[in-house]
Parts: C-alpha cells; structure tokens; sequence
C-alpha cells in the first residue's frame, strides 16, 4: 500500500502528463471517462450522459475487476462489456476509496506505459 504523501506525488505526476497530453487537468471522472473508453474500444464522436455514466462504471469496473472486485460476465451485442460484482468496498470512507481508485488508475497508467 502507498503512502498518501507517495499516492500523491504520483497522482500530479499523472495530472501533469495528462496536462500536456490534453491541455487541461482532468478531474478523477474525466480520467475514468477516458479509461472507459479506452476498455470499451470504440471511439464516437458524441456520447449520451447515460454512454458517458457506463463508461465511467466500465473503467472502475475494470479497474477494480484486477483485484477480484469484479469479473467480466459478457460483451453485449454493440460491444457494452458488462461485469459482476464479487465483493464491495464496504468499510471504506470517500476518502479512502477515492484513494483506493486512484492507486489502480496509477497502476492502469503505468501497465499501458503512459
């Protein structure tokens, strides 16, 4: 487990990057947005509020699926993954699991080489 002085070092580490890749500092959502749509492998030019809420779950739902939060259960037919639930984050505060979600956005950074 990081510290939380290390978790967030490298947390603006990630900011930074993304600063200069996309001009301007994501928040956590806009990061899980950009991961969603990097595991639902299909890139639209518009998406609906609902497309942008699924996509937000599917990276969380990713995310979280490498510590066996969650398993992939079936793609539907317009390429949707959809995911079981296997155990909750029951017991943790907001803080702790905004910190939680973004020790595994730092990994998923780090295991595609951004």
């Amino acid at each position: 487990m990081l510290t939380n002085d290390d978790l967030q070092t490298r947390w603006q580490e990630l900011e930074e990057k993304l600063v200069t890749r996309f001009g301007k500092k994501p928040d956590v959502e806009t990061i899980l947005f950009l991961i969603g749509i990097q595991e639902f492998g299909q890139i639209k030019n518009k998406f609906t509020k609902e497309q942008k809420q699924d996509l937000m779950h599917v990276a969380v739902c990713s995310l979280l699926s490498k510590d066996g939060y969650y398993e992939l259960e079936k793609t539907d037919e317009d390429g949707w993954p959809h995911f079981k639930q296997l155990r909750s984050m029951a017991g943790m505060n907001s803080t702790e699991q905004e910190d939680f979600l973004k020790e595994h956005i730092l990994a998923y950074f780090e295991e595609n080489n951004f």
